[in-house]
C-alpha cells in the first residue's frame, strides 16, 4: 500500500511539472488568448484625461474588461492636466501595477511617463489616443481617420443636395491638435474636402472644451454664412453648438430653409437624439465601451508571454468588425471601425449611444 501511494505521488508530481512546461497556444489577431492562471491578481492603473463627453464611458469599458478577468483596476482623472496625469502614473508605478492604460492628455508629454514605465518593466497601453514620439505596447482606438472621412462624405452629400453641386462654407470645430486623435479626425475630413475646391473650410481649435465649441460657433456663425458644422466630438459639442445656434436664431430643423448641417464624431446619446429631432444630420459612431474590453484581451496575451501580431480582428455581431492591427512607430495600433449614423439607422440597437441612454 505504501509503495502504491508513493507511486501515485510521483505520478502526480510529474504531471504538474509537465503541465507547467506546456506551451500555451499563440494568440492570433483574430482570436486573443483566454484567461490563464498567470493573469490572477493582476492590477491595472487606468489614467483618464477627464471625464466629460465619452471619457467616462471609455473608463467604464476598461473597468469592465478588467472585472471580466478578475483584475483590480485603479482609476484616476487628470482633469485636462498633463502634469497631473504624469503624477498619477508615478502613483501607479509606486503601487507596483502590472500594466498601465492611459488616455493621454498630451500625446507628446506622455512619453516621459512611458519611459519611466519601461525602466520599471511595466507594459504601457493607451486607449482612444496614441502617443507621439515614443513607442508603447499597444493603442486601441477608433479608426479616427475613417470617422472624419465618413463625416466629410456625409457633409459633401448634404451640400450637393442643397446646391445641386458640392459647394458652401463649413465650420470645423477641432479637438486638441496636440493629440493624434484630433489630427486623424481632421485629416480624414479635410482629405475628402480637398477634392471639392468650392467648399470653404473654417477651422477653429477647441481643445475638447465645451465652452470653446460654443464660443467658436457664436463667433463664426454670427459673421459668416455657414452651411454646415463638423465637430471633432459630438459628445462635447452637440448640446452647446445647438444652444449657440438657438441664441443666434439659426437653430432650424432639417428640411427647412436656413438649416445648418451638423456632422461629427463619437455618436453620443445627445448626438443621436439630435439626429432624431432633426437638428443634426450625421454622426460617426465610435465603439467606445468596447475599447477597454478588447484591450484587456491583449494585455492578458502579453502577461502570458505571447506576442501581439499584425492582422485583421473580427468579432461576430460587433459594429467595429472587421478591425485591423498594424505596427506603427508608436507601437501596435488596433483601429476599430466607426459607423456612419444618419436618420436612416439612428435607432440601431447596437450603437453605443442607444445603449448608454
Amino acid at each position: 500500500m505504501k509503495k502504491l501511494n508513493m507511486l501515485l505521488g510521483i505520478l502526480m508530481a510529474l504531471s504538474l511539472v509537465l503541465a507547467a512546461c506546456a506551451q500555451a497556444p499563440t494568440p492570433t489577431a483574430e482570436s486573443p488568448s483566454e484567461p490563464a492562471a498567470s493573469a490572477d491578481k493582476v492590477t491595472v492603473g487606468y489614467g483618464a484625461p477627464e471625464l466629460s463627453g465619452g471619457q467616462g464611458v471609455i473608463m467604464n469599458g476598461m473597468v469592465t474588461g478588467g472585472e471580466q478577468k478578475g483584475w483590480a483596476v485603479v482609476t484616476t482623472n487628470a482633469n485636462f492636466d498633463a502634469a497631473q496625469q504624469a503624477n498619477q502614473i508615478d502613483y501607479f508605478l509606486s503601487l507596483g501595477v502590472d500594466a498601465i492604460v492611459v488616455v493621454p492628455v498630451d500625446s507628446q508629454a506622455i512619453c516621459s511617463s512611458v519611459q519611466k514605465a519601461k525602466d520599471a518593466g511595466v507594459p504601457f497601453y493607451t486607449i482612444d489616443r496614441a502617443p507621439i514620439g515614443c513607442e508603447i505596447n499597444m493603442t486601441v482606438q477608433s479608426d479616427n481617420y475613417l470617422a472624419g472621412k465618413q463625416s466629410a462624405e456625409a457633409m459633401v452629400a448634404l451640400l450637393t443636395e442643397k446646391y445641386g453641386e458640392p459647394k458652401g462654407t463649413v465650420l470645423e470645430l477641432q479637438g486638441d491638435l496636440g493629440q493624434n486623435v484630433a489630427q486623424l479626425r481632421g485629416g480624414g475630413f479635410n482629405d475628402v474636402m480637398k477634392e471639392y475646391p468650392n467648399i470653404k473650410i473654417i477651422s477653429k481649435p477647441t481643445e475638447w472644451k465645451a465652452e470653446k465649441f460654443a464660443q467658436a460657433t457664436q463667433d463664426v456663425v454670427s459673421t459668416e454664412e455657414i452651411d454646415g458644422i463638423y465637430m471633432h466630438s459630438d459628445c462635447v459639442g452637440t448640446t452647446v453648438v445647438l444652444s449657440a445656434l438657438e441664441q443666434l436664431g439659426k437653430k432650424v430643423p432639417r428640411g427647412e430653409e436656413g438649416h445648418i448641417f451638423l456632422t461629427g464624431v463619437d455618436g453620443c446619446p445627445d448626438a443621436l437624439q439630435a439626429i432624431r429631432d432633426g437638428y443634426s444630420d450625421q454622426a460617426s459612431s465610435q465603439p467606445m465601451p468596447d475599447f477597454g474590453v478588447v484591450l484587456s484581451d491583449y494585455i492578458l496575451s502579453e502577461i502570458n508571454g505571447e506576442e501581439i501580431k499584425e492582422g485583421t480582428v473580427t468579432k461576430e455581431g460587433a459594429l467595429w468588425s472587421p478591425a485591423t492591427i498594424e505596427k506603427a512607430d508608436t507601437g501596435f495600433m488596433l483601429n476599430l471601425a466607426t459607423t456612419s449614423v444618419t436618420i436612416d439607422n439612428v435607432d440601431e440597437p447596437a450603437l453605443w449611444g442607444n445603449q448608454a441612454k
